[in-house]
């Protein structure tokens, strides 16, 4: 057995490219189970770098900074999808790092992303590239009413215009700039769903329960998970395409893939995140193995063990907005009521200002029956000042 095979024993230091909440919560729980653990990440008030042993404050491809955490990391991943995968591709020269730069890389380009979907014999919306004029031109006008996103660095609903003519399309692709964009027919959505998959270096799979969510404005507002949140044949589905998509990419680490589920029953997938995601984080309070311990053990090479989803859960995501939910004054939310309510669980990021729109911290609401949990999530909305659901 090489070196390279050999799990990481906790002692060691793991390491993180990117300071927000995904690396805080990943550098939390590696801490938990006994490692030291580092950040990479240029803000010194960056939310992982605040409780991390080493704060290395460079950006992404200073060499230097990459140098530094090669030296005090033994193994490195990933916690936002953008970071570039040339710096990804530098650390792997000198230590393990997964997932692995050439993974990432679909993940950041939505026109390889859905190549990969079709290589993998995954269903996607039907599609056009749109890189010149000439594509533009030659866009089917059957794909229309779509979504134009721009090929790069679009997350949370940002670089993506609603068009409905070949007008407005000819119209937004210049409005961003004439980038490379992927066209994307508009479907008639039932609702949307996500599932958590984790590959070890050896191939082995497990996966969270597929999570229902409900987005607001392009950001995801609350996941359900409890079982037949959705039907068996469509989370059977779910699992079995996360899976090849996973598997095609030799990937290792946590992936999440986001799908669209139709109106008529189908599934669709619709991206895919090269990291822990929003929609996993209820399993930090109603699985017994969570989505960051599940980023641990691959990074660690350590075994991966099935989680097991003891209780059902809403996860209502808290944005910014909540600090001025009375006027342009930053207020406090009710945490002591929030707190008063059964099964309910806080995680708070550690960012300094509450900015509207900004992901702030999560609330996880557990209960003995999903019934119970979305009651209380209910009514943890209304002190909050979420609109229900």
């Amino acid at each position: 057995m090489n070196d390279s095979a050999k799990p990481l024993l906790p002692g060691s230091t793991l390491g993180v490219l990117g300071g927000g909440q995904l690396g805080r919560m990943f550098v939390h729980q590696a801490q938990a189970m006994g490692y030291f653990t580092a950040v990479l990440d240029a803000d010194p008030t960056s939310p992982a770098g605040l409780v991390s042993h080493h704060h290395i404050q460079t950006g992404y491809e200073d060499p230097q900074g990459l140098a530094e955490l090669a030296r005090v990391a033994d193994a490195v991943t990933t916690e936002f999808e953008n970071v570039p995968a040339a710096a990804l591709a530098a650390l792997a020269a000198r230590l393990p790092v997964s997932p692995a730069a050439s993974a990432v890389s679909v993940a950041q380009d939505r026109a390889r992303e859905k190549a990969h979907f079709v290589a993998c014999g995954v269903p996607c919306a039907p599609y056009a590239v749109i890189e010149t004029a000439e594509q533009l031109a030659a866009v089917a006008p059957d794909l229309l009413p779509g979504i134009l996103k721009t090929a790069r660095m679009g997350y949370d609903g940002k670089g993506q215009v609603r068009v409905k003519t070949a007008a407005e399309l000819a119209a937004a692709w210049a409005s961003v700039g004439k980038v490379p964009c992927v066209l994307e027919k508009m479907l008639p959505l039932a609702l949307e769903c996500s599932v958590i998959v984790a590959r070890g270096h050896d191939g082995a799979t497990v996966h969270l329960p597929v999570q229902r969510n409900l987005h607001r404005d392009g950001i995801l507002a609350v996941t359900e998970v409890f079982e037949q949140n959705l039907p068996p044949a469509l989370i059977q589905q779910a699992v079995a395409a996360a899976i090849s998509i996973a598997n095609g990419l030799h990937y290792v680490g946590v992936l999440c893939v986001e799908f669209f589920v139709l109106q008529d029953g189908g599934l669709v997938v619709n991206e895919i995140a090269p990291r822990p995601h929003n929609s996993g984080h209820y399993s930090q309070n109603a699985c017994d193995v969570s989505q960051f311990e599940l980023q641990v053990r691959t990074l660690a090479r350590l075994p991966l063990t099935q989680p097991r989803q003891h209780s059902p859960a809403v996860m209502l995501n808290l944005l910014g907005d909540l600090w001025f939910a009375h006027g342009d004054a930053e207020q406090t939310p009710p945490w002591a009521q929030v707190l008063a309510l059964p099964g309910a669980h806080l995680h708070l990021y550690g960012k300094r200002e509450a900015k509207r729109g900004r992901k702030m911290g999560h609330l996880n609401v557990t209960g003995p029956t999903p019934e119970a949990a979305r009651a209380t999530a209910l009514q943890a909305a209304a002190l909050l000042g979420i609109a229900p659901f």
